[in-house]
């Protein structure tokens, strides 16, 4: 798959590891081709604008999926969400990133440098990229709700 990842400043606080740069690379370790959406460093940088980037590659079909980073998750989500056929869940736990997988058929992976450790995230992004949409009735009944 291609997997479009973006993260703000958040992706390279201290302390080290930076999260960003090891978010790519265990990506890329699983098979997949990363697109790289930034940033590159830890000058800030306003995460609308990263979000922004995930989203349109994959709503533009670029990405089959997309993993974005910042403080908590939450406001890469918020914007990950308004381009149309972008279903960003921001999850905290394994089960959630599952059944928003399951459930949701959710395409966009949202987690937070100051909430989760980098196993966490790591961990997140394992359980997204390999599991599948249950394709059940009712779950393609509510995502198509959503447009």
């Amino acid at each position: 798959m291609k997997i479009a990842v973006g993260s703000d400043h958040a992706g390279f606080e201290e302390p080290k590891p930076f999260y960003k740069p090891a978010l790519v690379a265990h990506v890329a370790s699983l098979g997949h081709e990363v697109i790289d959406c930034g940033t590159d460093g830890p000058a800030s940088i306003d995460y609308p604008d990263i979000a922004a980037s995930v989203a349109q590659k994959v709503q533009d079909g670029e990405a089959d999926r997309g993993v974005l980073l910042c403080g908590t998750g939450i406001g890469v989500g918020i914007m990950a969400n308004r381009y149309k056929g972008v279903r960003a869940a921001t999850c905290a736990t394994a089960e959630m990133a599952r059944l928003a997988r399951d459930h949701n058929d959710a395409n966009v992976l949202c987690i937070g440098r100051r909430v989760l450790s980098l196993d966490e995230c790591l961990r997140l992004i394992d359980v997204f990229l390999t599991t599948p949409f249950s394709n059940g009735e009712r779950h393609q009944r509510r995502v198509a709700k959503m447009g």
